[in-house]
Protein backbone atom coordinates (compact mmCIF):
# COMPACT_ATOMS: atom_id res chain seq x y z
CA UNK A 1 0.00 0.00 0.00
CA UNK A 2 1.74 3.40 -1.11
CA UNK A 3 0.30 6.82 -1.40
CA UNK A 4 -2.32 7.42 -4.14
CA UNK A 5 -1.08 9.67 -6.95
CA UNK A 6 -1.59 13.22 -5.64
CA UNK A 7 0.74 12.27 -2.99
CA UNK A 8 4.64 13.24 -3.32
CA UNK A 9 7.05 10.10 -3.65
CA UNK A 10 10.66 10.89 -2.99
CA UNK A 11 14.03 9.48 -4.61
CA UNK A 12 16.22 7.42 -2.28
CA UNK A 13 19.74 7.10 -3.02
CA UNK A 14 21.60 3.50 -3.14
CA UNK A 15 23.11 4.45 -0.10
CA UNK A 16 19.70 3.65 1.71
CA UNK A 17 19.28 0.11 1.17
CA UNK A 18 18.70 -1.56 4.23
CA UNK A 19 20.60 -5.30 3.05
CA UNK A 20 22.34 -6.48 -0.24
CA UNK A 21 19.19 -8.80 -1.54
CA UNK A 22 16.91 -7.36 0.97
CA UNK A 23 13.06 -8.86 0.75
CA UNK A 24 10.12 -6.83 0.89
CA UNK A 25 10.67 -3.10 0.95
CA UNK A 26 8.34 0.26 0.77
CA UNK A 27 9.01 3.85 0.37
CA UNK A 28 6.67 6.35 1.75
CA UNK A 29 6.99 10.47 2.53
CA UNK A 30 4.59 12.21 4.51
CA UNK A 31 3.82 15.32 6.53
CA UNK A 32 5.26 13.72 9.99
CA UNK A 33 8.40 13.99 12.09
CA UNK A 34 10.67 11.59 13.31
CA UNK A 35 9.04 11.10 16.57
CA UNK A 36 5.68 10.50 14.68
CA UNK A 37 7.44 8.00 12.45
CA UNK A 38 8.75 6.49 16.02
CA UNK A 39 5.40 6.70 17.48
CA UNK A 40 3.02 4.86 14.71
CA UNK A 41 6.13 1.93 14.27
CA UNK A 42 5.53 1.59 18.67
CA UNK A 43 1.80 2.09 18.52
CA UNK A 44 1.75 -1.06 15.96
CA UNK A 45 4.00 -3.23 17.01
CA UNK A 46 2.60 -3.24 20.11
CA UNK A 47 -0.63 -3.69 19.11
CA UNK A 48 0.29 -6.57 17.49
CA UNK A 49 2.44 -8.37 19.81
CA UNK A 50 5.68 -7.75 18.78
CA UNK A 51 8.07 -7.49 21.76
CA UNK A 52 9.18 -3.58 21.91
CA UNK A 53 12.79 -4.54 23.36
CA UNK A 54 13.63 -5.79 19.68
CA UNK A 55 13.62 -2.51 18.33
CA UNK A 56 17.14 -1.79 18.02
CA UNK A 57 17.81 2.09 17.14
CA UNK A 58 20.89 2.59 14.80
CA UNK A 59 20.86 6.40 15.04
CA UNK A 60 18.31 8.82 14.73
CA UNK A 61 15.25 8.33 12.38
CA UNK A 62 17.13 4.65 11.99
CA UNK A 63 15.28 0.96 13.44
CA UNK A 64 15.60 -2.26 13.66
CA UNK A 65 13.17 -5.41 15.06
CA UNK A 66 12.47 -8.40 13.89
CA UNK A 67 9.20 -10.13 12.78
CA UNK A 68 8.80 -13.73 13.28
CA UNK A 69 12.75 -14.09 13.61
CA UNK A 70 13.26 -11.64 9.90
CA UNK A 71 15.20 -8.61 10.71
CA UNK A 72 12.80 -5.06 9.20
CA UNK A 73 14.99 -2.14 9.40
CA UNK A 74 13.24 1.12 8.76
CA UNK A 75 15.14 4.86 8.00
CA UNK A 76 13.84 7.98 7.84
CA UNK A 77 14.97 11.24 7.06
CA UNK A 78 13.36 14.57 6.28
CA UNK A 79 13.19 16.00 2.75
CA UNK A 80 12.78 18.85 0.62
CA UNK A 81 9.46 20.23 0.69
CA UNK A 82 7.60 20.92 -2.69
CA UNK A 83 5.15 23.75 -1.65
CA UNK A 84 2.37 23.70 0.91
CA UNK A 85 -0.31 20.98 0.90
CA UNK A 86 -3.11 23.37 2.19
CA UNK A 87 -4.94 26.38 0.57
CA UNK A 88 -3.10 28.56 3.05
CA UNK A 89 0.66 28.39 3.72
CA UNK A 90 2.04 27.66 6.74
CA UNK A 91 4.84 29.41 8.29
CA UNK A 92 7.05 27.75 9.17
CA UNK A 93 6.00 25.39 6.39
CA UNK A 94 4.82 22.02 6.95
CA UNK A 95 8.12 19.43 6.75
CA UNK A 96 7.99 16.28 5.44
CA UNK A 97 9.88 13.10 6.14
CA UNK A 98 10.69 10.23 4.22
CA UNK A 99 10.79 6.35 5.06
CA UNK A 100 12.02 3.23 3.79
CA UNK A 101 11.08 0.25 5.15
CA UNK A 102 13.09 -3.22 4.38
CA UNK A 103 12.82 -6.78 5.07
CA UNK A 104 15.88 -8.96 5.58
CA UNK A 105 14.68 -11.56 3.68
CA UNK A 106 11.48 -13.61 3.24
CA UNK A 107 8.27 -12.88 5.69
CA UNK A 108 5.92 -15.44 6.89
CA UNK A 109 2.43 -14.92 6.54
CA UNK A 110 2.16 -13.45 10.23
CA UNK A 111 4.95 -11.01 9.39
CA UNK A 112 4.11 -10.10 5.81
CA UNK A 113 0.16 -9.38 7.97
CA UNK A 114 2.57 -6.97 10.23
CA UNK A 115 4.38 -5.57 7.19
CA UNK A 116 1.29 -4.29 5.48
CA UNK A 117 -0.24 -2.83 8.98
CA UNK A 118 2.84 -0.76 9.21
CA UNK A 119 2.62 0.40 6.00
CA UNK A 120 -1.28 1.40 6.17
CA UNK A 121 -0.13 3.22 9.53
CA UNK A 122 2.69 5.31 8.30
CA UNK A 123 0.86 5.66 4.78
CA UNK A 124 -1.84 7.29 7.39
CA UNK A 125 0.30 9.33 9.48
CA UNK A 126 2.07 10.83 6.74
CA UNK A 127 -1.63 12.13 5.07
CA UNK A 128 -2.55 13.66 8.89
CA UNK A 129 -2.75 17.52 8.63
CA UNK A 130 -0.21 18.81 10.43
CA UNK A 131 -1.51 20.97 13.44
CA UNK A 132 0.14 24.21 12.21
CA UNK A 133 -2.23 23.48 9.00
CA UNK A 134 -4.96 22.62 11.07
CA UNK A 135 -4.42 25.91 12.72
CA UNK A 136 -4.31 27.79 9.18
CA UNK A 137 -7.84 25.92 8.48
CA UNK A 138 -9.27 26.81 11.48
CA UNK A 139 -7.82 30.61 11.31
CA UNK A 140 -9.47 30.42 7.46
CA UNK A 141 -12.85 30.28 8.73
CA UNK A 142 -13.24 32.96 11.50
CA UNK A 143 -17.32 32.57 10.80
CA UNK A 144 -17.43 28.83 12.04
CA UNK A 145 -14.72 29.84 15.17
CA UNK A 146 -17.35 32.94 16.57
CA UNK A 147 -20.39 31.00 15.92
CA UNK A 148 -19.05 27.60 17.61
CA UNK A 149 -20.09 27.67 21.15
CA UNK A 150 -21.44 25.65 23.45
CA UNK A 151 -24.41 24.23 22.34
CA UNK A 152 -25.89 21.48 25.11
CA UNK A 153 -28.39 19.92 23.02
CA UNK A 154 -25.50 17.96 21.28
CA UNK A 155 -24.41 16.01 23.88
CA UNK A 156 -27.60 14.05 23.42
CA UNK A 157 -26.56 14.04 19.85
CA UNK A 158 -24.36 11.99 16.98
CA UNK A 159 -23.76 13.01 13.69
CA UNK A 160 -23.49 11.56 10.54
CA UNK A 161 -21.60 13.91 7.92
CA UNK A 162 -21.93 13.49 4.54
CA UNK A 163 -20.02 16.35 1.86
CA UNK A 164 -17.00 16.79 -0.33
CA UNK A 165 -13.60 16.19 1.71
CA UNK A 166 -12.34 19.24 1.50
CA UNK A 167 -10.76 21.61 3.58
CA UNK A 168 -13.81 23.40 4.60
CA UNK A 169 -15.78 20.47 5.81
CA UNK A 170 -12.62 20.08 8.28
CA UNK A 171 -13.13 23.57 9.43
CA UNK A 172 -16.46 22.60 10.10
CA UNK A 173 -16.62 19.42 12.17
CA UNK A 174 -13.75 20.97 14.41
CA UNK A 175 -16.46 23.52 14.91
CA UNK A 176 -18.88 21.24 16.01
CA UNK A 177 -16.74 19.92 18.15
CA UNK A 178 -16.05 23.32 19.92
CA UNK A 179 -19.80 23.36 20.08
CA UNK A 180 -20.09 20.39 22.23
CA UNK A 181 -20.43 17.10 19.40
CA UNK A 182 -18.31 14.63 20.98
CA UNK A 183 -15.67 13.30 17.71
CA UNK A 184 -16.45 9.60 18.65
CA UNK A 185 -20.26 9.95 18.03
CA UNK A 186 -19.22 11.64 14.43
CA UNK A 187 -19.37 9.49 11.03
CA UNK A 188 -18.01 11.48 8.00
CA UNK A 189 -18.62 10.00 4.71
CA UNK A 190 -17.29 11.23 1.22
CA UNK A 191 -19.86 11.82 -1.26
CA UNK A 192 -17.09 10.41 -3.72
CA UNK A 193 -15.85 13.33 -6.28
CA UNK A 194 -12.20 13.74 -6.84
CA UNK A 195 -11.15 16.93 -4.51
CA UNK A 196 -7.41 17.48 -4.38
CA UNK A 197 -6.74 16.25 -0.82
CA UNK A 198 -9.78 13.67 0.07
CA UNK A 199 -6.88 11.30 1.24
CA UNK A 200 -5.39 13.97 3.86
CA UNK A 201 -9.11 14.69 5.01
CA UNK A 202 -9.92 10.74 5.63
CA UNK A 203 -6.56 10.25 7.21
CA UNK A 204 -7.53 13.29 9.60
CA UNK A 205 -10.96 12.05 10.61
CA UNK A 206 -9.78 8.72 11.23
CA UNK A 207 -6.74 10.31 13.45
CA UNK A 208 -9.33 12.73 14.87
CA UNK A 209 -11.20 9.71 16.19
CA UNK A 210 -14.16 10.02 13.75
CA UNK A 211 -15.32 7.25 11.77
CA UNK A 212 -14.77 7.77 7.50
CA UNK A 213 -15.87 5.93 4.50
CA UNK A 214 -17.23 6.86 0.95
CA UNK A 215 -21.42 7.00 0.14
CA UNK A 216 -20.43 7.69 -3.50
CA UNK A 217 -22.82 9.88 -5.80
CA UNK A 218 -22.68 7.51 -8.22
CA UNK A 219 -24.92 4.97 -6.27
CA UNK A 220 -27.62 7.71 -4.97
CA UNK A 221 -27.69 8.59 -8.37
CA UNK A 222 -28.41 5.14 -10.13
CA UNK A 223 -25.35 5.02 -12.20
CA UNK A 224 -22.18 2.89 -10.09
CA UNK A 225 -21.16 -0.51 -11.61
CA UNK A 226 -21.97 -3.35 -9.52
CA UNK A 227 -18.74 -3.26 -7.51
CA UNK A 228 -19.55 0.65 -6.21
CA UNK A 229 -22.95 -0.82 -5.32
CA UNK A 230 -22.40 -3.71 -3.55
CA UNK A 231 -19.05 -1.31 -1.72
CA UNK A 232 -22.25 1.32 -0.77
CA UNK A 233 -24.29 -1.70 0.49
CA UNK A 234 -21.23 -1.93 3.30
CA UNK A 235 -21.19 1.21 3.89
CA UNK A 236 -24.72 1.55 4.59
CA UNK A 237 -24.76 -1.55 7.24
CA UNK A 238 -22.12 0.60 9.04
CA UNK A 239 -23.88 3.61 8.96
CA UNK A 240 -26.84 1.26 10.41
CA UNK A 241 -24.67 -0.21 13.10
CA UNK A 242 -23.39 3.84 14.00
CA UNK A 243 -27.11 4.95 14.15
CA UNK A 244 -28.17 1.72 16.31
CA UNK A 245 -25.32 2.10 18.79
CA UNK A 246 -26.05 5.91 19.04
CA UNK A 247 -30.04 5.23 19.68
CA UNK A 248 -28.52 2.10 22.46
CA UNK A 249 -26.42 4.95 23.91
CA UNK A 250 -29.40 7.55 24.76
CA UNK A 251 -28.17 9.47 21.63
CA UNK A 252 -30.32 10.83 18.81
CA UNK A 253 -28.83 11.12 15.26
CA UNK A 254 -28.26 13.90 12.80
CA UNK A 255 -27.66 13.22 9.24
CA UNK A 256 -26.12 16.70 7.39
CA UNK A 257 -26.35 15.74 3.87
CA UNK A 258 -27.32 16.18 0.10
CA UNK A 259 -30.37 13.77 0.25
CA UNK A 260 -27.97 10.74 0.33
CA UNK A 261 -29.25 9.10 2.96
CA UNK A 262 -33.03 10.32 3.20
CA UNK A 263 -33.37 9.19 -0.19
CA UNK A 264 -32.47 6.08 1.15
CA UNK A 265 -35.30 6.10 3.33
CA UNK A 266 -33.53 6.96 6.41
CA UNK A 267 -35.72 9.68 7.49
CA UNK A 268 -38.93 7.69 7.04
CA UNK A 269 -40.69 4.64 9.11
CA UNK A 270 -40.59 1.04 8.06
CA UNK A 271 -38.52 1.44 5.24
CA UNK A 272 -35.47 0.31 6.89
CA UNK A 273 -34.16 -1.43 10.14
CA UNK A 274 -32.89 2.09 10.97
CA UNK A 275 -33.62 5.79 11.08
CA UNK A 276 -32.46 8.84 12.12
CA UNK A 277 -34.07 11.75 13.97
CA UNK A 278 -33.27 14.71 12.23
CA UNK A 279 -31.28 16.04 9.16
CA UNK A 280 -30.00 19.40 7.43
CA UNK A 281 -30.42 19.21 3.25
CA UNK A 282 -27.63 21.52 1.81
CA UNK A 283 -28.57 20.95 -2.10
CA UNK A 284 -31.06 21.08 -4.67
CA UNK A 285 -30.44 18.17 -5.90
CA UNK A 286 -30.76 16.61 -2.27
CA UNK A 287 -34.11 17.99 -1.91
CA UNK A 288 -35.19 16.49 -5.79
CA UNK A 289 -33.63 13.49 -3.96
CA UNK A 290 -35.87 13.61 -0.64
CA UNK A 291 -39.11 14.17 -2.93
CA UNK A 292 -38.54 10.71 -4.61
CA UNK A 293 -37.49 8.78 -1.85
CA UNK A 294 -39.19 6.05 -0.12
CA UNK A 295 -42.17 6.32 2.43
CA UNK A 296 -42.92 9.90 3.96
CA UNK A 297 -40.30 11.89 5.53
CA UNK A 298 -41.38 11.48 9.59
CA UNK A 299 -38.19 13.20 10.44
CA UNK A 300 -37.88 17.14 10.54
CA UNK A 301 -35.61 18.26 8.02
CA UNK A 302 -34.41 21.84 8.14
CA UNK A 303 -33.94 22.98 4.19
CA UNK A 304 -30.10 24.78 3.70
CA UNK A 305 -30.67 24.55 0.27
CA UNK A 306 -33.28 26.81 -0.19
CA UNK A 307 -31.90 28.99 2.64
CA UNK A 308 -31.51 33.39 1.58
CA UNK A 309 -27.77 32.11 3.13
CA UNK A 310 -27.32 30.01 0.29
CA UNK A 311 -29.12 31.54 -2.55
CA UNK A 312 -27.77 35.32 -1.81
CA UNK A 313 -23.89 33.81 -0.64
CA UNK A 314 -23.02 30.44 -1.36
CA UNK A 315 -23.84 30.63 -5.03
CA UNK A 316 -21.85 33.32 -5.74
CA UNK A 317 -18.82 31.40 -4.21
CA UNK A 318 -19.45 28.38 -6.16
CA UNK A 319 -20.13 29.76 -9.96
CA UNK A 320 -16.12 31.62 -8.49
CA UNK A 321 -14.67 28.05 -7.91
CA UNK A 322 -15.97 27.10 -11.52
CA UNK A 323 -15.00 29.27 -13.52
CA UNK A 324 -11.47 29.21 -11.64
CA UNK A 325 -11.54 25.80 -12.27
CA UNK A 326 -12.35 25.80 -15.88
CA UNK A 327 -9.75 28.28 -16.63
CA UNK A 328 -6.67 26.17 -15.12
CA UNK A 329 -7.87 22.91 -16.18
CA UNK A 330 -7.80 24.58 -19.71
CA UNK A 331 -4.15 27.04 -19.51
CA UNK A 332 -3.77 26.89 -23.32
CA UNK A 333 -7.18 27.89 -24.37
CA UNK A 334 -7.87 31.24 -25.16
CA UNK A 335 -11.87 32.57 -23.91
CA UNK A 336 -11.96 35.94 -24.57
CA UNK A 337 -14.34 36.65 -27.02
CA UNK A 338 -14.90 33.09 -28.28
CA UNK A 339 -18.46 31.14 -28.38
CA UNK A 340 -19.41 29.37 -24.98
CA UNK A 341 -23.09 27.10 -24.95
CA UNK A 342 -24.43 27.37 -21.04
CA UNK A 343 -27.27 24.53 -20.50
CA UNK A 344 -29.47 25.35 -17.86
CA UNK A 345 -29.69 28.82 -16.29
CA UNK A 346 -31.17 28.55 -12.73
CA UNK A 347 -28.95 30.12 -9.74
CA UNK A 348 -25.67 29.02 -10.07
CA UNK A 349 -26.15 28.94 -14.21
CA UNK A 350 -26.85 32.46 -14.32
CA UNK A 351 -23.66 33.29 -12.35
CA UNK A 352 -21.37 31.42 -14.38
CA UNK A 353 -22.79 33.04 -17.51
CA UNK A 354 -22.61 36.52 -15.67
CA UNK A 355 -18.58 35.53 -15.08
CA UNK A 356 -17.84 34.18 -18.40
CA UNK A 357 -19.10 37.21 -20.32
CA UNK A 358 -17.03 39.38 -17.96
CA UNK A 359 -14.08 37.41 -19.47
CA UNK A 360 -14.82 38.44 -22.60
CA UNK A 361 -16.77 35.17 -23.76
CA UNK A 362 -20.03 35.43 -25.99
CA UNK A 363 -22.34 33.12 -23.88
CA UNK A 364 -25.54 31.67 -25.38
CA UNK A 365 -28.08 30.41 -23.03
CA UNK A 366 -30.36 27.29 -22.96
CA UNK A 367 -33.31 26.33 -20.61
CA UNK A 368 -36.53 24.31 -20.90
CA UNK A 369 -38.15 27.18 -17.93
CA UNK A 370 -39.51 30.25 -19.94
CA UNK A 371 -39.27 32.48 -17.07
CA UNK A 372 -35.22 31.17 -17.18
CA UNK A 373 -34.73 32.39 -20.38
CA UNK A 374 -36.62 35.73 -20.12
CA UNK A 375 -34.28 36.84 -17.56
CA UNK A 376 -31.29 35.50 -19.95
CA UNK A 377 -32.46 37.45 -22.43
CA UNK A 378 -33.10 40.94 -20.64
CA UNK A 379 -29.78 40.47 -19.30
CA UNK A 380 -28.37 40.24 -22.86
CA UNK A 381 -27.65 36.62 -23.22
CA UNK A 382 -28.74 34.92 -26.81
CA UNK A 383 -31.66 32.21 -25.80
CA UNK A 384 -32.66 28.98 -27.20
CA UNK A 385 -35.30 26.19 -26.22
CA UNK A 386 -32.84 23.25 -26.66
CA UNK A 387 -29.48 22.70 -27.17
CA UNK A 388 -30.08 21.51 -31.14
CA UNK A 389 -31.59 24.72 -31.48
CA UNK A 390 -28.15 26.55 -30.02
CA UNK A 391 -26.17 24.23 -31.98
CA UNK A 392 -27.75 25.33 -35.03
CA UNK A 393 -26.97 28.69 -34.77
CA UNK A 394 -23.31 28.19 -32.89
CA UNK A 395 -20.61 26.31 -33.26
CA UNK A 396 -19.33 26.94 -29.59
CA UNK A 397 -15.42 25.61 -28.04
CA UNK A 398 -16.98 24.87 -24.79
CA UNK A 399 -20.32 23.87 -23.94
CA UNK A 400 -21.34 23.88 -19.61
CA UNK A 401 -24.02 21.82 -17.96
CA UNK A 402 -25.27 23.22 -15.05
CA UNK A 403 -29.29 21.45 -15.31
CA UNK A 404 -28.60 18.70 -12.46
CA UNK A 405 -30.59 16.49 -15.32
CA UNK A 406 -29.17 14.91 -19.24
CA UNK A 407 -28.72 17.61 -21.03
CA UNK A 408 -26.62 15.97 -23.88
CA UNK A 409 -29.04 13.56 -25.79
CA UNK A 410 -28.26 11.19 -28.43
CA UNK A 411 -30.03 13.49 -31.12
CA UNK A 412 -27.65 16.10 -29.83
CA UNK A 413 -24.54 14.55 -30.57
CA UNK A 414 -23.82 14.75 -34.25
CA UNK A 415 -24.75 18.60 -33.95
CA UNK A 416 -21.42 19.00 -31.54
CA UNK A 417 -18.30 21.16 -33.07
CA UNK A 418 -14.97 18.76 -33.62
CA UNK A 419 -12.69 19.46 -30.63
CA UNK A 420 -15.83 20.64 -28.26
CA UNK A 421 -14.65 20.76 -24.49
CA UNK A 422 -17.53 19.85 -22.19
CA UNK A 423 -17.37 20.90 -18.82
CA UNK A 424 -19.98 19.94 -16.23
CA UNK A 425 -20.88 21.26 -13.16
CA UNK A 426 -23.79 19.15 -12.18
CA UNK A 427 -23.29 15.21 -12.26
CA UNK A 428 -25.83 14.34 -14.56
CA UNK A 429 -25.37 16.86 -17.39
CA UNK A 430 -23.04 14.91 -19.63
CA UNK A 431 -23.69 11.26 -18.33
CA UNK A 432 -24.15 9.78 -21.95
CA UNK A 433 -20.84 9.99 -22.58
CA UNK A 434 -19.10 9.32 -18.96
CA UNK A 435 -21.43 6.33 -19.08
CA UNK A 436 -20.53 4.92 -22.52
CA UNK A 437 -22.28 3.36 -25.33
CA UNK A 438 -21.27 1.20 -28.33
CA UNK A 439 -19.42 2.64 -30.57
CA UNK A 440 -17.77 5.35 -28.65
CA UNK A 441 -14.12 5.01 -28.16
CA UNK A 442 -12.37 7.31 -25.03
CA UNK A 443 -9.47 8.28 -24.18
CA UNK A 444 -8.31 9.48 -20.32
CA UNK A 445 -5.96 12.43 -20.23
CA UNK A 446 -4.65 12.52 -16.67
CA UNK A 447 -5.54 15.56 -14.59
CA UNK A 448 -7.69 17.02 -17.97
CA UNK A 449 -10.45 14.98 -18.76
CA UNK A 450 -11.48 12.18 -21.17
CA UNK A 451 -11.55 12.60 -24.73
CA UNK A 452 -14.17 10.68 -26.49
CA UNK A 453 -14.23 10.31 -30.11
CA UNK A 454 -17.62 9.44 -31.61
CA UNK A 455 -18.87 7.13 -34.21
CA UNK A 456 -18.97 10.02 -36.30
CA UNK A 457 -15.45 11.11 -35.84
CA UNK A 458 -16.31 13.53 -34.42
CA UNK A 459 -14.18 14.13 -30.70
CA UNK A 460 -15.60 15.57 -27.58
CA UNK A 461 -13.48 16.29 -24.06
CA UNK A 462 -15.21 15.94 -21.15
CA UNK A 463 -13.14 17.68 -18.48
CA UNK A 464 -12.78 16.22 -14.88
CA UNK A 465 -14.28 12.92 -14.27
CA UNK A 466 -18.26 13.39 -15.78
CA UNK A 467 -18.69 15.15 -12.47
CA UNK A 468 -18.93 18.35 -10.64
CA UNK A 469 -15.36 20.19 -12.59
CA UNK A 470 -15.05 22.29 -9.75
CA UNK A 471 -14.02 19.90 -7.62
CA UNK A 472 -12.07 17.20 -9.66
CA UNK A 473 -8.54 17.15 -8.80
CA UNK A 474 -9.50 20.69 -6.62
CA UNK A 475 -10.34 21.75 -3.15
CA UNK A 476 -13.24 23.46 -5.03
CA UNK A 477 -14.35 27.13 -2.84
CA UNK A 478 -11.79 29.11 -0.55
CA UNK A 479 -12.59 28.51 3.33
CA UNK A 480 -13.34 32.14 4.03
CA UNK A 481 -15.66 31.55 0.83
CA UNK A 482 -17.51 28.97 2.41
CA UNK A 483 -16.97 30.50 5.98
CA UNK A 484 -20.62 31.98 5.86
CA UNK A 485 -22.55 29.02 4.68
CA UNK A 486 -20.46 27.03 7.12
CA UNK A 487 -21.37 28.77 10.03
CA UNK A 488 -24.95 28.72 9.23
CA UNK A 489 -25.11 25.24 8.77
CA UNK A 490 -24.05 24.80 12.37
CA UNK A 491 -25.99 27.91 13.56
CA UNK A 492 -29.13 25.18 12.09
CA UNK A 493 -27.55 22.09 13.30
CA UNK A 494 -28.05 24.24 16.53
CA UNK A 495 -31.83 24.98 16.32
CA UNK A 496 -32.41 21.34 15.01
CA UNK A 497 -30.92 19.40 17.88
CA UNK A 498 -32.71 21.99 20.28
CA UNK A 499 -36.34 22.06 18.67
CA UNK A 500 -36.26 18.85 17.30
CA UNK A 501 -39.64 17.73 18.81
CA UNK A 502 -41.27 21.21 18.37
CA UNK A 503 -40.83 21.33 14.33
CA UNK A 504 -42.37 18.22 13.25
CA UNK A 505 -41.79 16.21 10.50
CA UNK A 506 -41.11 17.44 6.67
CA UNK A 507 -39.11 20.21 5.24
CA UNK A 508 -38.49 23.32 6.83
CA UNK A 509 -37.52 26.68 6.08
CA UNK A 510 -38.58 29.42 7.60
CA UNK A 511 -36.58 28.07 10.95
CA UNK A 512 -33.32 28.30 8.59
CA UNK A 513 -33.60 31.87 8.20
CA UNK A 514 -35.11 32.98 11.42
CA UNK A 515 -31.97 30.97 13.16
CA UNK A 516 -29.31 33.03 10.49
CA UNK A 517 -31.11 36.44 11.24
CA UNK A 518 -31.49 35.82 15.03
CA UNK A 519 -27.52 34.82 15.68
CA UNK A 520 -26.77 38.04 13.01
CA UNK A 521 -24.72 36.23 10.82
CA UNK A 522 -25.41 38.36 7.43
CA UNK A 523 -23.76 41.42 9.94
CA UNK A 524 -21.31 39.22 11.62
CA UNK A 525 -20.36 38.03 7.35
CA UNK A 526 -20.50 41.98 6.83
CA UNK A 527 -18.13 43.21 9.74
CA UNK A 528 -15.26 40.41 8.85
CA UNK A 529 -15.00 40.46 4.97
CA UNK A 530 -16.69 43.95 3.21
CA UNK A 531 -17.10 46.78 5.68
CA UNK A 532 -14.46 48.99 4.97
CA UNK A 533 -11.45 50.41 7.82
CA UNK A 534 -10.65 48.33 10.45
CA UNK A 535 -12.56 45.01 11.34
CA UNK A 536 -13.45 43.60 14.50
CA UNK A 537 -12.79 39.84 15.21
CA UNK A 538 -15.18 37.36 14.48
CA UNK A 539 -13.67 34.86 16.90
CA UNK A 540 -14.39 35.88 20.80
CA UNK A 541 -11.09 37.05 22.18
CA UNK A 542 -9.24 34.38 23.67
CA UNK A 543 -11.39 31.64 22.17
CA UNK A 544 -9.32 28.64 22.00
CA UNK A 545 -8.76 27.28 18.60
CA UNK A 546 -8.63 23.37 18.08
CA UNK A 547 -5.56 21.61 17.48
CA UNK A 548 -4.67 18.17 16.27
CA UNK A 549 -3.83 15.47 19.13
Amino acid sequence: MAFADSESLGVVDESTAAYPGAGRYEILDGRMTLQDVDATVRSVLRGEGVPLPELTEQGPGNRVFELDGTPVQLRSRPVADAGPDTLDPVDPPAGRTQVLLTAAGPLTGRAEAVFDRLVEALTLRGRCYTEAEIDSIVGGMPLVARYATEEPAFRDWALVFRDHYVENSVGFLLGMERAGMDPEWIFALNKGDRTLHRDRVHAWFLHRGYRSDTLDNSVINGSADTAARAYALAVNERVDDFVRQAHAAGRKVLVIDDGGLLAQGYGADGVLDEHIDGALELTVSGLKRIANAPGGLTVPVLNMARSRLKSMLGYNEIADSCVRRLRAVLPGEKFIGRHVLLLGYGTLGGRVAHALRALGCRVAVVDTDILALITAAEHGYETYTSAGEALGAHAPFLIIGNTGELALTPDVLPLLPDGVYLAGFATKDFSLLSEGFDGLRSTVIPQVGVRHTLPSGTTATLLGDGRSLNLFEYEGIANRGYDAYRAGTLIAAKTLCREAGRLGPGLHLEPVDRAIDEAELFSAYYEEYLASGARRPAAPVGAAAPVAR
